[in-house]
C-alpha cells in the first residue's frame, strides 16, 4: 500500500505520548519529512529547550514556538511533531487547522509517567511531585486537545511502528488528508 499525504499531520498531546517517535516511523511510512518544532527551537536559539526557559521564561519560548510551526507549516506536506503546550494556544489551533491537520496522541497518564518519569529534560516536570504535576497539566490541557482534528489512541502495548499505522488509519478516514494508492 502506498499512501499520498495531502497536507501537514501535526502531532499533538502530553510529553509521552510519543510525537517524536511516532512521527518518525509516520513520516517513513508515509515517505515524508518529519519535523520537531521544539529541535527547530533549539537549534534556531543554540539553547536547549530548559535552557530557554530558564533564561527567558515560558512566554518567550511559546511567542518562538508559535513563530517556528508557522514556518513549517508553510512547506509541504510533512509529519510535525509539536511541544505538548503548543496547542493549548488557540492561534496555533486555527494556524495548523488552515493549513494542516491537527491529529491528538492520546495516552493515559499511566503510560505518560512511564515515559517521562527518568528523563531530566522536562523543564515542566522540575517540582517537588512531578507525577501530580503531570497530571495537573493532563487534567488542564486535555480540554485543548479534544478540540484536534482527529484523534488516535497510545498504549503501551503497541510498538512504534504499530502505533504509526494507527495514525496512518486515522489520517485515511479523512480523503483531504490521506490517500491510498496501490
Amino acid at each position: 500500500m502506498k499512501y499520498r499525504l495531502k497536507k501537514t499531520v501535526v502531532l499533538v498531546g502530553m510529553m509521552g505520548s510519543g510525537k517524536t517517535a511516532v512521527g518518525q516511523a509516520l513520516g517513513r511510512l508515509l515517505g515524508v519529512p518529519f519535523l520537531d518544532s521544539d529541535n527547530e527551537i533549539t537549534v534556531a536559539a543554540n539553547l536547549t529547550i530548559p535552557e530557554i526557559f530558564e533564561r527567558y521564561g515560558e512566554p518567550f519560548f511559546r511567542e518562538k514556538e508559535s513563530q517556528v510551526i508557522a514556518r513549517l507549516l508553510e512547506g509541504g506536506p510533512a509529519i510535525l511533531s509539536t511541544g505538548g503546550g503548543a496547542y493549548l494556544s488557540g492561534d496555533n489551533r486555527e494556524m495548523i487547522s488552515a493549513r494542516g491537520v491537527a491529529v491528538w496522541l492520546r495516552a493515559d497518564l499511566d503510560l505518560l509517567w512511564s515515559r517521562v518519569r527518568h528523563k531530566n529534560t522536562r523543564p515542566l516536570l522540575r517540582t517537588a511531585d512531578p507525577y501530580k504535576t503531570l497530571a495537573d497539566l493532563c487534567e488542564r490541557r486535555q480540554p485543548y486537545y479534544a478540540k484536534a482534528d482527529l484523534v488516535a489512541d497510545a498504549r503501551a502495548d503497541y510498538a512504534i511502528e504499530e502505533m504509526a499505522q494507527k495514525v496512518a488509519d486515522v489520517l485515511a478516514s479523512r480523503d483531504d488528508v490521506l490517500e491510498m494508492t496501490e
